[in-house]
């Protein structure tokens, strides 16, 4: 028998907990499916969050889970296979969730290129966010793999930056900036990663040859997990993200979507206050179709009564 709720929110990570913590608070009846895959699990700490900086992000999480719990609502850790158009959350194991409303918080997974030993060094010393861990790594000497912005950025953090093109072909103009910045620029295609002692000690080129350093950061191509948002027929915009307004309302009624599943750039603290914002909008059209159907009956019951003609 389907279970029926206020909204069921898919996704576990900071904006879908954040978005069930205020509706639960705001008693609507709230379940948070998550698989338990993270895409922030290989690291150590997340930073940049205000009283939370330096956490661990499982540990986030766990304190979320608890928090949502607390105030009734329901975790259940399962996969959605699907969801109607009606709005029944199937799930993986065989249970179904009949939800008025639905936000998706699913996130995106990272694509790395492929060179030997990236995913083994992922989130330890092959970085891609300088703001979550250029300090960690801050006056070290650093590479950037192929990707200009971070070649041009991370001079912030070091004065030791080895920019590594890779395949990407520069152009005059960029070399020259990289240059002007005070970064040096290694040609040859990037073969491997030199570790030693569990560490990142140099990046391999073609011909044997290894430049060292201490952390490299990447660029990977990211890719939202939104199968959900397109089986329900969310538009998207013209790079291929699902489209929604400033609360994470989508071009679907009903649906919502809030993270890294449409804002790649989203960190820990932005996600969050996107479930927020979603919540709010959530809980405003519940309240509105609670409003019209409360008129309604309103209206029905005094035409009625009118219709009976005064009591005697």
């Amino acid at each position: 028998m389907d279970e029926q709720f206020d909204v069921v929110v898919v996704g576990g990570g900071a904006a879908g907990l954040n978005a069930a913590l205020v509706l639960a608070r705001a008693r609507r009846r709230v379940a948070v499916v998550d698989a338990g895959d993270p895409r922030n699990a290989p690291a150590a700490h997340m930073h940049g969050f205000l009283s939370r900086d330096g956490m661990p992000p499982a540990q986030l999480l766990e304190v979320g889970r608890a928090e949502v719990a607390a105030y009734g609502g329901e975790l259940v850790a399962d996969r959605v296979a699907r969801i109607d158009e009606g709005f029944t959350v199937h799930l993986a194991g065989g249970r179904a969730l009949r939800a008025r409303r639905v936000l998706v918080a699913t996130g995106l997974r990272d694509e790395l290129p492929d060179i030997p030993g990236l995913w083994e060094r992922w989130a330890r010393d092959v970085l891609h966010c300088p703001f979550c861990h250029g300090y960690e790594v801050r006056d070290r000497p650093l590479g950037v793999l192929g990707t200009l912005h971070l070649g041009l950025l991370l001079p912030q953090w070091s004065g030791d930056v080895v920019f590594f093109p890779h395949r990407t072909a520069l152009s005059a103009d960029e070399r020259e900036q990289l240059v002007a910045r005070g970064v040096h620029i290694a040609d040859g295609e990037v073969t491997g990663l030199v570790v030693d002692g569990d560490a990142l000690r140099g990046v391999e080129l073609a011909g044997e040859r290894v430049v060292p350093r201490a952390a490299l950061f990447v660029g990977p191509r990211f890719v939202p997990r939104d199968e959900l948002l397109a089986g329900l027929g969310c538009a998207t915009d013209a790079d291929g993200r699902v489209r929604t307004d400033p609360t994470g309302r989508t071009s679907v009624p009903g649906v919502w979507a809030a993270g890294n599943v449409v804002d790649p750039r989203a960190q820990v603290v932005t996600a969050a206050g996107m479930g927020s914002a979603a919540a709010i909008a959530l809980n405003a059209d519940l309240v509105q179709e609670e409003v019209q159907r409360a008129v309604a009956t309103h209206r029905g019951e005094t035409e009625a009564a009118g219709a009976a003609g005064p009591a005697t």
